[in-house]
């Protein structure tokens, strides 16, 4: 099973590559708090459908270059203009 992520397109100005912003909430294990974390991800996007704002959804496979791990599914949300 490949592992599947929802985030948000933060960048997309190199070319067939996009930076998306992936957000957990998850709680503390001794303070019972909420914590808010991030990572971003490089992702595989070759016919540029993406743009910054928008809500994606990537995909894990084989490494395709330094930084890029993630595929491009679908894109789930277009951001407002």
């Amino acid at each position: 099973m490949k592992k599947v992520k929802t985030g948000h397109v933060i960048s997309d100005k190199m070319t067939k590559t996009i930076v998306v912003r992936v957000e957990e909430r998850t709680m503390h294990s001794k303070y019972r708090k909420h914590i808010s974390r991030h990572v971003k991800f490089h992702a595989h996007d070759p016919e540029g459908l993406a743009g910054i704002g928008d809500t994606v959804k990537i995909e894990e496979c084989r490494p395709m270059s330094r930084l890029k791990r993630w595929r491009l599914i679908e894109v789930l949300e277009k951001a407002e203009e």
